[in-house]
């Protein structure tokens, strides 16, 4: 399963770098995430309930990263064992490209299922993948927003 897009966040590069790799402020983000703990660098360790269909798992799992180029990209691979239900396992790219509104973000994901879940079918597994990673988005632009009320894009100099 192959998943895209691309948001406009409106503060800097250097804000949307920091947030997107505080583990505070991602389990706030993650949909269904109720433990993220470790560093970009060492990786972090998540624990993540999702309900997919008719079945409702609890993923245990850890997401590496790898090409870090500070402030402008990485790659996020990962795995999550959610018992009975099955594993998932994928990567993310994600890329940061300054924007007349702050900031251009564009990630790009490509994940795999196996056992129960992946029975269910390509469309719903598909679908509620994307909800989730538009879940996500907004969830960071409301807390990015949140975290920057008044709406500008910080000097970054």
């Amino acid at each position: 399963m192959e998943l895209s897009g691309d948001k406009i966040l409106p503060v800097n590069r250097e804000l949307v770098w920091k947030h997107l790799t505080d583990p505070e402020i991602l389990l706030e983000c993650i949909p269904g995430c109720s433990e993220l703990t470790g560093t970009l660098e060492e990786g972090f360790e998540a624990v993540v309930t999702q309900k997919i269909g008719p079945v409702k798992a609890t993923f245990k799992g850890m997401v590496k990263f790898e090409d870090i180029v500070v402030r402008q990209s990485y790659t996020m691979v990962g795995e999550g064992k959610g018992g009975a239900a099955g594993i998932a396992s994928g990567l993310a790219r994600v890329s940061f490209a300054d924007s007349e509104e702050g900031t251009l973000l564009i990630y790009e994901v490509e994940a795999a299922m196996k056992g129960k879940i992946a029975q269910l079918g390509s469309r719903l597994v598909s679908g509620v993948a994307k909800k989730l990673a538009d879940k996500f988005f907004t969830n960071f632009q409301e807390k990015v927003a949140e975290l920057n009320p008044d709406n500008t894009i910080p000097d970054s100099s």
